[in-house]
């Protein structure tokens, strides 16, 4: 592989709750899932992480997630496929008014949290989503966990899709993410992750939390701006890659 997306979840504090260094990641990364208000992320952040994106030629994504401000998008909901459909027509709405106003447009969708995790393998709420995308805007890229089953609903139902990777979570035998409730499932040592995306760029496997390596087909690797040293595991994995000969590219770009 000789290029590769790098994205991070942005634009998620609000009001006087400060989350993540925006800045800093939109140095490093090529794609910014910015949060679209229902988990994280005030109007006046988002437009602010929107328009650094822009000024530095990232591309944009709608974070879009289940109504948890309080448990941060990552409580899992019983909604009716009505609500979000509705749920994700309002959110992609919403960044994509203000991707406007900093002329500029989004170009993907990635769902946040327990929703992006349930969804991988729940169609009923999977659908829901890909029929909001695409009531609001069709040619949105639905990105989604690499080698779940969200993405061949998505690409059927007329969407193109991007598989994505996770650069500080562990994942099961079976190709799953570890849970968050377990030890082991994040994790923070910036140098075997960069080791471990250079395996996944390289090869396209990685070792799982049992030791097996796993294969995983990937188009883009994500960092979460909300762990501890999201700046430096981003950072590490992007000078490792470009030692490499790796470019660290958009997928929208290519």
């Amino acid at each position: 592989m000789t290029a590769i997306d790098l994205n991070s979840d942005l634009g998620e504090s609000y009001g006087a709750w400060a989350m993540g260094d925006d800045e800093a990641m939109l140095s490093i990364v090529s794609s910014a899932n910015v949060a679209c208000g229902f988990h994280a992320g005030d109007p006046l952040g988002m437009l602010k992480t929107v328009k650094a994106a822009a000024e530095r030629g990232v591309s944009i994504g709608a974070h879009v997630s289940y109504p948890d401000r309080v448990g941060f998008g990552r409580r899992d909901m019983d909604v009716t496929s009505a609500e979000l459909t509705a749920d994700v027509i309002y959110q992609i709405g919403a960044i994509k008014g203000i991707a406007a106003a900093s002329g500029v447009s989004v170009g993907y969708v990635k769902p946040h949290g327990a929703l992006y995790n349930r969804i991988a393998h729940d169609a009923k709420q999977g659908q829901a989503v890909i029929d909001g995308i695409k009531a609001i805007d069709p040619d949105l890229v639905m990105m989604g966990l690499a080698g779940s089953p969200i993405l061949e609903l998505a690409r059927a139902s007329g969407l193109k899709v991007v598989a994505e990777a996770f650069a500080d979570r562990a994942y099961t035998p079976s190709g799953a993410l570890v849970s968050r409730r377990e030890a082991g499932a994040v994790l923070h040592d910036a140098g075997l992750i960069a080791k471990r995306m250079l395996q996944l760029a390289h090869d396209g496997t990685i070792e799982a939390i049992d030791g097996s390596t796993i294969k995983i087909d990937a188009q883009s690797i994500c960092v979460h701006g909300d762990s501890p040293g999201a700046v430096a595991i981003a950072r590490e994995i992007r000078q490792a890659f470009e030692k490499d000969g790796i470019v660290v590219r958009s997928f929208l770009t290519r």
